[in-house]
């Protein structure tokens, strides 16, 4: 059986060395390393299933290296030390899968990352598929919304991640619980999801600050208000 590769950029000898043998006892495959651009340089070469990033590194801002896995493709979890919520926020809207703050305990760490993964796998089950909605056609395994005069607008993971939610529950008014739960993310992540709605509402309406599409319900949560038409991939 082929195991899952994790690489772990982390330059504090101790925490790494905790951190890979929590991964190797829970029968993952591990691969250390204390620089930013080495990292980088090895994801171009290999695949991981996941990274885990420390935010605090010699050569390269953390929050470059996130945005450089975001652009790649590449899932990424923050494991650090930086636990300010500013920081957190902006991680996750980079395109953080989970942000964890040390200390921790190794099956924290475990269970986060297979959290992520069984994620991902379910997202990827979906299929090749596209929605169309209020004159937009949005493509989740690109990352993309365009509109009907073929303007193309790029979305973060953590924007598809919503935007997904939303046109899979079009016209029912989510709770935060629930788009927590469907995204399958804990409490961490509350506070972000305000920020990924106005940046959502940036990209898709005429009018962010008057919201045709995703609409604020008071005291109950959001409301994607569009008729959405599911077709396969183009």
């Amino acid at each position: 059986m082929v195991k899952d590769l994790v690489f772990v950029l982390e330059d504090e000898e101790d925490v790494a060395q905790t951190m890979c043998d929590a991964l190797l006892r829970f029968d993952y495959a591990a691969e250390r390393f204390s620089r930013g651009r080495e990292m980088l340089r090895e994801v171009s070469r290999r695949r991981p299933a996941v990274c885990l990033l420390d935010l605090g590194l010699p050569d390269l801002d953390g929050l470059d290296v996130l945005r450089r896995l975001q652009e790649s493709g590449v899932p990424a979890i923050v494991v650090t030390g930086r636990g300010d919520l500013t920081d957190r926020v902006l991680g996750l809207e980079l395109g953080a899968d989970d942000y964890i703050v040390k200390p921790f305990e190794p099956r924290e760490l475990v269970a986060r990352i297979g959290s992520v993964l069984r994620r991902l796998s379910r997202s990827a089950a979906v299929g090749a598929r596209v929605a169309d909605f209020s004159g937009w056609t949005f493509e989740p395994d690109a990352h993309t919304v365009t509109s009907a005069a073929g303007c193309t607008v790029t979305l973060s993971r953590a924007e598809t991640q919503l935007l997904e939610v939303f046109a899979r529950a079009a016209n029912r008014v989510l709770s935060r619980e629930f788009i927590l739960d469907a995204i399958g993310a804990g409490p961490t992540f509350d506070r972000t999801i305000d920020v990924r709605v106005s940046r959502l509402r940036q990209k898709l309406e005429r009018d962010p600050q008057r919201p045709e599409i995703i609409r604020t319900v008071y005291g109950s949560g959001y409301l994607f208000a569009s008729t959405v038409v599911w077709t396969e991939g183009r």
